[in-house]
């Protein structure tokens, strides 16, 4: 399944460029030339990898990231900037990016950049095992789940559908976003086999954790 990158560039020479570079590599990229459009973006759909400009129209790259990282997402971000002072970099890592790029750069600093970022699949959290509920833990390096210290067997669907709720965790997963993530393009999404999905992790994390929001998805409780 392709990568999901948004890509906040007000520079339509650079993003259409930056647009066209990615897509030959295999990625999916949704643009954005302004601030709000792309925070309602990452609040409403879900990306691999967030890649944002700081001087933008609206909301600069720094406060979407803040309050991005507020609202409990962990997607990883990479600022495309011309600024270059040291209180400049010390304000993205503090808003919560991953990695930083000035302008002007070459296309392949920047996919390299992304494929190092890309390799790692948890961000921005202190711990390898991450505790869902009393002695339930999820080994997020290794995307297993832990009960009573034994390692419970999950089929494919059941592994990333997990992966996927603990990585938006507290927020709302949409049906969209589980059906772009468990179901590839040449599947059929099934409703019926979400549902069952839905309640195979129940019966090992707990019925009152993953809670279902109606006719919009679902969302795994802290």
């Amino acid at each position: 399944m392709k990568k999901r990158i948004l890509l906040l560039e007000d520079d339509v020479t650079l993003n259409e460029t930056i647009v066209d570079y990615l897509e030959n590599l295999g990625y999916e990229v949704a643009t954005f030339y302004d601030g709000f459009d792309a925070q309602d973006a990452i609040y409403e759909q879900s990306f691999d990898l967030l890649l944002l400009d700081v001087n933008v129209p609206d909301i600069n790259g720094f406060e979407i990231l803040k309050n991005t990282r507020a609202e409990g997402r962990t997607t990883p971000a990479i600022f495309i900037t011309s600024l270059n002072s040291m209180s400049d970099l010390e304000s993205g890592y503090e808003s919560g990016c991953d990695d930083y790029i000035r302008k002007p750069f070459a296309l392949k600093e920047l996919k390299l950049r992304i494929e190092t970022i890309l390799k790692r699949e948890f961000f921005h959290s202190e711990h390898e095992k991450i505790e869902i509920g009393e002695g339930i833990y999820y080994d997020a390096h290794n995307d297993t789940l832990f009960v009573q210290d034994k390692e419970v067997k999950l089929n494919n669907k059941d592994a990333k559908l997990l992966k996927l709720l603990m990585q938006n965790r507290g927020n709302l997963v949409t049906h969209e976003m589980i059906y772009e993530r468990l179901w590839g393009y040449d599947e059929q999404v099934s409703e019926s086999a979400l549902r069952t999905y839905i309640k195979n992790l129940r019966k090992y994390l707990g019925s009152e954790k993953i809670v279902s929001i109606k006719k919009l998805g679902y969302k795994l409780i802290s």
